[in-house]
């Protein structure tokens, strides 16, 4: 029997009567961490609050499928075609620094240029780009703003923590789970402290053999998703450099890549997973895991990223002026959930404050060649 897919209406979402407050305090943090960093973070320049460091910038091309089921066919993917592209991989975390450091969540961004329809973006709504900001776990390790708030402090913080040893381990786990001291103990942050422990728990690996996903759900046309970047397993079959030990130099992914790519091609599979069933795959709920079993997720496009040499330190002074977003779509495309909106603001006012102290000109490029320069 075919599964019964779960149309979008505005109900899906939670009302939070105190959204707008909570997302002011986290910009307010957020813009504070960023102007601290141009000294405190070891680079000289104002960093990212997230996947601070790059791993490197990546032309490709997504070829959208022909063929797909209506349901599927949805939004920017009803219609076949390619479009050229460009990929970031990054560190998840605040910080930069030797690989070893910095934890082992790890980034996809995607930007695909000449995608017809105004973004979600009010002050840029006619750049015809389309972003995905997807992270390798399918789950994320905060559900509300106000847990956001302490969350955000606890990882800004993380350095000193954990410099103190186990103690300072303890210490940060203690508070993960309480708020801080501030939650009652039937509100302890158990869930999303597992979800925070088995994104920490997962093995370096070479940035192309991980899964992305966007963690929280989105509008996928007339139903609900999310959608998971996924290695194309004929080519990851290929891939040399796969074990990585983050220990073994300062830096260990960005070679591995650097290397694969002047090697050979590589491709992933875009794919979507339609929400079929609310309750065990939850919008606002973001640190459960949806089931394959009720839904599997479906290619809709491929992503391609053809030899190329990405070494050189200009490749990262023309990631690093880049900006990335999960609202830069279209609204059929509509990230959901309080977590994924109070994404929009604070994206938008982190990047302007970043290129702001890093005096780069922040304006969408219209092509990968105006970023990277025509292809060899």
């Amino acid at each position: 029997m075919a599964a019964q897919f779960v149309r979008y209406t505005p109900d899906v979402e939670d009302d939070d009567p105190d959204f707008d407050r909570n997302v002011q305090t986290v910009i307010e943090k957020t813009e504070s961490y960023i102007a601290d960093s141009v000294k405190a973070g070891g680079t000289g320049r104002a960093l990212r609050d997230a996947h601070a460091k790059g791993y490197g910038l990546v032309r490709g091309e997504v070829e959208i499928l022909d063929g797909l089921s209506p349901e599927y066919a949805q939004g920017i993917y009803a219609t076949p075609g390619t479009h050229d592209a460009l990929i970031r991989f990054s560190n998840g975390s605040p910080h930069a620094g030797a690989d070893a450091r910095l934890g082992a969540a790890t980034g996809l961004a995607l930007k695909m240029f000449d995608i017809p329809g105004p973004t979600l973006l009010e002050d840029e709504p006619d750049t015809g780009t389309f972003d995905y900001a997807n992270i390798n776990a399918p789950v994320f390790f905060c559900n509300t703003v106000e847990h956001y708030l302490f969350i955000q402090e606890l990882f800004l913080n993380a350095p000193a923590y954990f410099s103190q040893g186990r103690p300072g381990a303890h210490r940060f786990f203690t508070d993960f789970v309480t708020g801080k001291g501030t939650l009652d103990q039937d509100d302890w942050a158990w869930d999303e402290f597992l979800a925070f422990l088995r994104v920490s728990k997962t093995p370096p690996a070479n940035v192309l053999l991980s899964s992305y996903w966007t963690m929280g759900a989105v509008r996928h046309g007339d139903y609900i998703a999310k959608v998971r970047i996924t290695p194309d397993p004929s080519f990851a079959a290929a891939v040399v450099r796969r074990t990585l030990d983050p220990a073994s130099a300062a830096e260990v992914f960005r070679p591995a890549l650097e290397t694969e790519l002047q090697e050979r091609p590589y491709a992933f599979d875009i794919q979507v997973q339609l929400c079929t069933d609310l309750e065990r795959m939850p919008v606002e709920d973001t640190t459960v895991e949806w089931p394959e079993q009720l839904s599997p997720s479906v290619t809709v496009a491929k992503l391609r990223l053809p030899q190329q040499d990405i070494s050189g330190p200009e490749n990262l002074e023309k990631m690093d002026a880049l900006s990335f977003t999960p609202w830069r779509v279209t609204a059929e495309h509509t990230p959901l959930g309080n977590i994924m909106r109070a994404r929009k603001e604070v994206y938008r006012r982190s990047s302007i404050e970043r290129h702001k102290l890093n005096q780069q000109p922040r304006t969408e490029p219209r092509s990968a060649d105006e970023v990277l320069g025509p292809a060899q």
